[in-house]
């Protein structure tokens, strides 16, 4: 078992008599979208999905992609991937904006009155066009043969996730476009060899967001934590489907 994963968590669980205000962040609405049941136990009961593997190169990609708009930002200048794309925007300067990166400690926040909720959530990046808008930057990184996209089911969760952004950052009084953006970076693998350097294709793709359900999902979620009853499982839950089949084949063995 990994040193870092605790199957039994004690700190900070939801509890119907806290008065306190409950900190839910951007992934485990994503959680709660994915599976009620997963997320049912893991903010109640305190037993987490067990962690996958860390994305180093991900994360290194995400770093020197921050650095590389960080610079950029520093001149008050468009980087040359806005400018071969035709976006009318450069990198917003904000005295918070490592803060809002912060997905662990800090990110962009806002409490939720109606249910009690804090929603939090760690962006990569944020442009600004020149009417004021905010654009909500998600970096993305892989390696596949064929174009980068955003039609695969499973990028539900990339969509999920930037719309959330979109919510928080309009709840704290800015004004926030439609339009988000993915730059998305796809490692080639038909170059003649490796020579300890790695080259990535990399396309920015626009999403019209729509953030208008996080609304609800918040209310849902609420309503599930107070409830003392396991919700049911997410229609495609690996997890579940994994623990039910290792249920039952444990119980003829046992029997």
């Amino acid at each position: 078992m990994s040193k870092y994963y605790n199957p039994k968590k004690t700190r900070n669980l939801f509890d119907k008599d806290n008065k306190e205000p409950f900190v839910i962040s951007r992934s485990g609405v994503d959680l709660f979208s994915e599976c009620p049941r997963c997320f049912f136990i893991d903010k109640k009961l305190g037993t987490s999905r067990p962690p996958g593997y860390p994305f180093s190169l991900n994360n290194a990609v995400d770093a020197l992609l921050k650095k590389e708009f960080d610079s950029h930002r520093a001149d008050g200048i468009a980087h040359p991937l806005m400018e071969a794309y035709g976006i009318d925007a450069v990198p917003y300067p904000h005295e918070e904006l490592e803060k809002w990166r912060e997905s662990r400690t800090a990110g962009i926040r806002f409490f939720h009155e109606p249910t009690n909720l804090i929603l939090r959530g760690g962006i990569d990046d944020i442009w600004i066009n020149s009417k004021g808008e905010l654009h909500i930057v998600d970096y993305k990184a892989t390696s596949k043969n064929e174009e980068v996209n955003l039609d695969a089911d499973w990028q539900i969760g990339y969509k999920r996730q930037v719309e959330v952004y979109q919510w928080l950052f309009r709840q704290n009084g800015f004004k926030v476009s439609d339009i988000a953006y993915f730059v998305y970076c796809n490692g080639l693998t038909d170059r003649e060899a490796f020579d300890a350097k790695l080259e990535f294709d990399v396309k920015v793709i626009p999403y019209n967001g729509d953030d208008s359900w996080v609304e609800g999902i918040l209310k849902d979620i609420k309503k599930c934590l107070k409830d003392d009853k396991l919700p049911e499982s997410g229609r495609d839950c690996d997890y579940c489907a994994y623990f039910k089949a290792r249920g039952c084949l444990e119980k003829e063995k046992s029997a």
